[in-house]
């Protein structure tokens, strides 16, 4: 038995939610969203509670249950409150800034990086060494974090690049003669 996937989601106020098959489609204040579940997993809406199950008990199905059911619950959460990620830039010279749509980032090399911004995702600039990356859906979140990132991954020895905000690294110590 899945302890997530037993869990119904609660709907907030202000969410409304529409099965179709295998389909379930959220809409709340910051978008619509929606997620196509396995032909192993049955969802269910009653009222302003969404119940997951799976219609089998083969290890597939039950695999399934409780990804869907997150899966689900990450749309609920993403059409009202959204997601966010925050990097740090560590390093003499690393700056961040804002230019239109694009993020221009100086990050040590000879010519500034221009990241285009895609659609779903907003992007802001605090402080010049702080990004902040807002979205409903939580994967491009994450991806436009982890690809912004990939520009300059922190070191171990002296820990400069961009880094998750509160990311431990581990730290290496230099030659000795």
């Amino acid at each position: 038995m899945s302890r997530i996937g037993k869990q119904p989601v609660e709907l907030p106020s202000g969410v409304t939610a529409t099965v179709s098959g295998q389909t379930i489609e959220v809409k709340g204040p910051k978008g619509t969203r929606s997620f196509t579940a396995n032909d192993d997993i049955d969802i269910k809406l009653d009222g302003n509670v969404i119940n997951v199950a799976p219609r089998s008990q083969s290890k597939r199905a039950r695999q399934q249950w409780g990804m869907s059911r997150t899966m689900v619950a990450n749309l609920a959460q993403g059409v009202t409150e959204g997601f966010k990620r925050e990097l740090e830039l560590v390093g003499v010279g690393y700056r961040a800034a804002m230019q239109g749509k694009d993020l221009k980032l100086q990050l040590g090399y000879s010519h500034e990086v221009i990241f285009n911004v895609p659609e779903g995702v907003s992007v802001s600039t605090p402080k010049p060494t702080e990004i902040v990356i807002e979205g409903a859906d939580q994967q491009q979140v994450g991806q436009v974090a982890a690809n912004i990132r990939e520009w300059r991954r922190p070191e171990p020895y002296k820990g400069k690049g961009i880094r998750y905000k509160g990311e431990y690294i581990f730290r290496k110590e230099g030659k000795k003669k």
